[in-house]
């Protein structure tokens, strides 16, 4: 089997435009993937802790994601910008 190999196509990226060289912009920015990944972490902490209290499993998450909506202020105040 000669060539068994070369038959794997390789992908490359498009060339960029000429006169579109400026990169595109990250979806979220780092300072807003912080905050949301804090929030979530204090949401999934608080609905566990509220699940192991033996309430109904639809309070436990109310109550994680009460937590986790009301943090998303307080982290973005607290969590500054990169200067």
């Amino acid at each position: 089997m000669r060539g068994h190999g070369s038959d794997v196509t390789q992908m490359t990226p498009p060339a960029p435009e000429e006169g579109n060289s400026a990169p595109e912009p990250p979806f979220l920015s780092l300072h807003t993937a912080v905050v949301l990944l804090t929030a979530f972490v204090i949401g999934i902490t608080v609905g566990c802790l509220t699940a192991l209290t033996q309430v109904p499993v639809a309070g436990a998450a109310l109550a994680g994601l009460t937590a986790s909506g009301s943090s998303v202020p307080a982290l973005r105040s607290l969590i500054g910008r990169p200067q």
